[in-house]
């Protein structure tokens, strides 16, 4: 069986990797209530959660690329699916955040202000850009459509890496930098 026949004939979970992005993900579950009972405080915990969303993400992307270099087509589509779902939780967190607490001034001046908001200019276009480019890849990778996929996610893939990683700069710079 090659490679890409074992991927489509196991289910997602049916393979170690989904378990540990599963295992993963259940973990920071209780992590971040033990941590809330310790008294930090969650408009400060959700922030980091989410910068660790974008940095997971932004690692299975990595990850995911290389392996399609090396056509190892199985993982490839595990770290996809694990990226995939780091930034869905990501934008769904975000948008709960954004909804409960609003949106956050970078307290900063000068230089530093104006590359703040550079980079979250670019890097708030870049994720709208994204989001049809990553839906739309990932649509037909998994309707089998590997004639059209690599053409759409040559030209996601670095947009939503982009965007991956400086959502974790963006966190950095807002909340320990400022």
């Amino acid at each position: 069986m090659s490679d890409s026949t074992t991927a489509s004939e196991r289910p997602f979970f049916g393979q170690p990797f989904g378990w540990l992005v599963l295992a993963v993900g259940l973990a920071l579950v209780p992590l971040v209530a033990a941590l809330v009972n310790a008294g930090w405080p969650w408009v400060r915990l959700h922030p980091a959660l989410n910068a660790v969303l974008n940095g997971s993400s932004a690692v299975f992307l990595i990850a995911g690329g290389v392996a399609i270099k090396q056509r190892k087509l199985a993982f490839h589509r595990q770290a996809m699916l694990a990226a995939v779902s780091c930034s869905a939780v990501f934008l769904a967190s975000y948008l709960v955040r954004f909804a409960t607490t609003g949106a956050h001034r970078y307290p900063g001046h000068g230089a530093a202000k104006t590359f703040y908001l550079v980079l979250l200019g670019t890097h708030t276009i870049m994720a709208a850009v994204a989001l049809p480019l990553v839906l739309r890849s990932l649509w037909l990778a998994l309707k089998g459509r590997f004639d059209r996929h690599p053409k759409i996610a040559r030209v996601a893939y670095p947009i939503w890496l982009y965007v991956s990683v400086t959502g974790v700069a963006v966190y950095v710079m807002l909340y320990h930098l400022a």
